[in-house]
């Protein structure tokens, strides 16, 4: 079994050690396969009603497609998903998922929840009718720099597996510990506050090569390849990427947020628009 896939019965500790030195986890077996098949069902379902216009603006999310005027006939995102699909809910608040987390940023982390995005089911394809297919490099972070939310890990949980044919996360190991600069740009033109932090990592060291606007191949990067119910726990401050289907007819559907711990306070209305995984 490759050495970051876990099973709820590894244990604590060799699940910490992992994600201390890679910044990310990848978890098998920890969810029953009928949640996976509820929630797969319910997030489908809000999908249809964000399309068809039953549910309110707030659930339909597009911000982040390249072409706002698709959101008429595809819907890439449903933000606040839990607040409508009961398996999602349970997920993100299953005790053993907790337990990890907790154990991975402390006992007083806190779920992203309304007044953001909350959770968000995604649905990444290559169709004429997407407007989301791929994302480039960033570190969550970097989508908040001048808030004191951190640190933070994202999960999320695979309804699809994933691989060439119908994308993959791409990460770089180790490069959470690097102090990554707040960015001065980025592909989306958004301004980045005057108050952001210079760089945000866990130690001082600064990374031994810029990260890249787009897509292009990063010294040391592996892709991370899930299983249908797989759950991968990500740092906030790791350096990963999403690749575009390769399959016309691919299909790669999650549903994604995280847990923090730092000022519960502070919203995530700053977010630059480069967060999206």
């Amino acid at each position: 079994m490759d050495e970051s896939v876990f099973t709820p019965g590894d244990g604590l500790d060799a699940i910490e050690a992992s994600y201390r030195q890679a910044g990310f986890v990848l978890l098998r077996g920890l969810f029953s396969d009928e949640l996976m098949a509820a929630m797969e069902i319910e997030c489908a379902d809000a999908q249809r009603r964000v399309l068809s216009g039953e549910l309110p603006e707030r659930y339909g999310a597009a911000q982040y497609l390249d072409d706002a005027s698709k959101i008429e006939r595809f819907v890439n995102y449903v933000q606040q998903v839990q607040e409508v699909s009961p398996a999602v809910l349970a997920a993100a608040t299953d005790p053993a998922l907790v337990a990890i987390i907790h154990r991975l940023i402390g006992a007083d982390a806190w779920l992203a929840g309304p007044g953001k995005q909350g959770i968000v089911y995604q649905d990444a394809r290559p169709g004429k009718e997407s407007g989301y297919t791929r994302i480039g490099w960033h570190s969550d972070w970097q989508a908040s720099p001048s808030l004191d939310i951190w640190p933070s890990t994202a999960f999320t949980f695979h309804l699809d597996g994933t691989s060439p044919a119908n994308g993959f996360l791409r990460v770089v190991p180790g490069s959470h510990r690097w102090a990554t600069p707040a960015p001065y740009r980025n592909v989306n033109n958004v301004e980045v506050p005057a108050d952001a932090k210079p760089a945000g990592g866990y130690t001082d060291e600064p990374p031994p090569f810029p990260m890249p606007l787009g897509f292009e191949k990063v010294p040391g990067e592996i892709g991370v390849y899930a299983d249908p119910g797989d759950v991968i726990l990500h740092d906030a401050y790791l350096w990963h990427s999403a690749a575009r289907a390769t399959d016309d007819e691919g299909i790669r559907r999650h549903v994604r947020s995280g847990y923090f711990s730092g000022d519960p306070t502070q919203t995530r209305d700053q977010f630059l628009k480069n967060a999206a995984r």
